[in-house]
């Protein structure tokens, strides 16, 4: 008994989601089966055997997942956890970052003040998002080079101001580490 293109192609169907089910699960599956046989219909009409139609089924419905878990990937949304399903923070964890934050701006502020005046204008260049260019130019330095050494110098002065780290306690290795 022969089967009609769309008794091939519903059969087909079948076997591509739960193939791509075992591989992505089953919210991504029905769309990567879908996207798979408008694929055979607009490039693959001719073909109406079962042996002609699933090696082609197949091929296309892996470089559809390869195409989807690299897009994914690059976009950071292989690995996301969904919002709603996160447990909700108790707030004493922000509240500790936000001391943390808060201790930090206080020991950078002060070690700022206490910077020569080219450091200091050199850091309020760069927060106005500023280029090395444009800084080489307002600050009236000859080479883009010695802008970079004074960043570097700069850069040094007020780790040193900052007691030699950036963060303090147990993180302060770990951050500094990187």
């Amino acid at each position: 008994m022969t089967q009609t293109r769309e008794q091939l192609l519903a059969t087909i169907r079948e076997r591509m989601v739960a193939y791509a089910s075992s591989h992505l699960g089953r919210e991504w599956a029905e769309d990567m089966a879908q996207e798979t046989l408008l694929v055979l219909e607009q490039k693959y009409g001719d073909k109406d055997r079962p042996e002609d139609l699933l090696p082609i089924a197949f091929q296309v419905l892996r470089f559809k997942l390869t195409e989807f878990r690299r897009k994914t990937t690059r976009r950071g949304e292989w690995d996301t956890e969904p919002v709603d399903e996160l447990p909700l923070a108790d707030g004493r964890a922000n509240q500790a970052v936000d001391l943390e934050r808060r201790e930090l701006q206080a020991r950078l502020e002060e070690a700022i003040a206490k910077l020569d005046g080219r450091c200091r204008d050199l850091f309020r260049l760069k927060l106005e998002d500023k280029s090395f260019e444009e800084i080489r130019k307002e600050m009236g330095a000859a080479a883009i080079n010695t802008v970079y050494t004074w960043d570097h110098r700069c850069r040094q002065r007020l780790l040193e101001l900052m007691g030699g780290q950036w963060v303090k306690g147990e993180r302060a290795g770990k951050e500094n580490a990187r």
